[in-house]
């Protein structure tokens, strides 16, 4: 696909989901999560998240309703959700599961990768991502056939045979030269992991005391699309950071269903997500960063804290 949204988009579109349905999901993820359920005409519907920042499976069931057709749980930075006990809920309710992998690329559970526990999954490979292309790039994996070829005529107009079109749709081609340049980063993307994951590991060693750090369970590996820490301090921490030359990120700060487009359409209870946005915060963990550097944000975060 030609990025990760239309990857949802389609995903969605060819399990024919639709008006008058429901998708359970989380409200902590990029807007494209909800937008992609909305433009399908279905209703997303969320919930909470836990404080591992993704979608808390202990809350799914009391969703379920007579209109709930799916759920699409977001790895969010990178860590999978709980994917054996949402299939289980999934499995007992006769619900679809389509994981937003976006950002989990090479992340694993039970020595599974994401984006195999689906129905289908979507990736995105946009060049913030861990297996990057040189603009927008996506895709959906699936192991059901129909559904293959469905998303290959979605993909291109509705079209079979490049000629007649079965569905309205419109171009969500990939370009053959992002393709070709993602198949070059390919022989990297292990080494960038270990990158990041080594680069996790001293800070999480280093700031645990100070600040909430991930703590993937022992069944978990993180590929750290971003290390996302939480604070009470957030914004001035974000501040003192950036007047010392280190940027951060907040990721994302406004919860989906408060976007503006979004204000009063639905109704949502997620204290713990509410709470989380004004606290969460990204510390630099890029393949390139050098140990002097990481040394340096380690630092300074210690210096903010030891200075209140």
């Amino acid at each position: 696909m030609n990025s990760g949204t239309d990857a949802l988009y389609l995903a969605l579109r060819a399990y024919d989901i639709g008006p008058g349905d429901e998708v359970i999901t989380t409200p902590l993820s990029w807007i494209a999560s909800t937008n992609a359920i909305v433009l399908t005409g279905a209703t997303p519907v969320f919930v909470d998240i836990g404080k591992d920042l993704n979608i808390d499976v202990s809350l799914i069931e009391q969703y379920v309703t007579e209109r709930t057709k799916a759920i699409l749980p977001v790895h969010f930075t990178g860590l999978m959700c709980d994917m054996t006990k949402i299939n289980h809920l999934a499995d007992k309710h006769n619900l679809l599961v389509i994981e937003d992998a976006a950002q989990a690329f090479g992340s694993k559970l039970n020595e599974k990768p994401s984006g195999s526990y689906g129905a289908a999954a979507c990736f995105s490979m946009n060049p913030m991502k861990i297996l990057n292309a040189f603009g927008e790039a996506g895709a959906v994996v699936t192991d059901d056939e129909v559904i293959y070829e469905k998303l290959r005529s979605l993909r291109y107009a509705g079209t079979i045979n490049k000629e007649n079109c079965h569905y309205p749709s419109l171009n969500g081609r990939i370009d053959t030269l992002q393709c070709s340049m993602l198949l070059v980063v390919l022989q990297y993307v292990q080494k960038k992991i270990k990158k990041r994951r080594d680069i996790a590991i001293h800070y999480s060693n280093e700031l645990k005391s100070i600040v909430q750090c991930p703590m993937p369970g022992p069944n978990y590996f993180h590929s750290y699309y971003s290390f996302t820490i939480v604070t009470d301090k957030r914004d001035e921490l974000k501040q003192y950071l950036l007047k010392n030359g280190i940027e951060t990120k907040i990721q994302h700060p406004i919860l989906m269903p408060y976007h503006k487009v979004y204000t009063d359409k639905f109704k949502q209870k997620i204290p713990n997500a509410e709470s989380m946005v004004e606290r969460i915060l990204c510390l630099p963990n890029h393949e390139e960063l050098e140990k002097k550097h990481l040394g340096y944000i380690v630092e300074k975060v210690k210096s903010f804290f030891n200075e209140r």
